[in-house]
């Protein structure tokens, strides 16, 4: 059986190209549900012009399916609310040299 504890852990060996972290310390992952063998991922991407949204993608439902229980993952990219760098994590914003203290 999946867990959300699981998803998150696969989501978090998933990186934007452009930036070395991690799309969940990123805040780019806004939620996901999981419906039996189904896993759907709300999220968004750093701006709705980045040309790697379907790389990031497809590399987010290939690791999903690598899970035993899960016969099915989706990518709901969404824009709202709006991505910005404050969504990180304090560990996000320490490796990228963005931490305010």
């Amino acid at each position: 059986m999946l867990s959300e504890a699981e998803i998150y852990e696969v989501l978090a060996e998933c990186y934007d190209p452009e930036i070395p972290v991690n799309i969940v310390e990123l805040g780019l992952v806004y939620g996901v549900a999981i419906d039996g063998a189904t896993v759907n991922v709300r999220m968004t991407l750093t701006s709705a012009g980045c040309h790697l949204g379907d790389l990031i993608r497809d590399e987010i439902e290939a690791k999903l399916l690598g899970l035993p229980d899960c016969e099915r993952a989706n990518v709901d990219l969404v824009w709202e609310p709006r991505w910005t760098p404050h969504m990180m994590s304090s560990e996000a914003r320490k490796k990228l040299a963005l931490d305010d203290d």
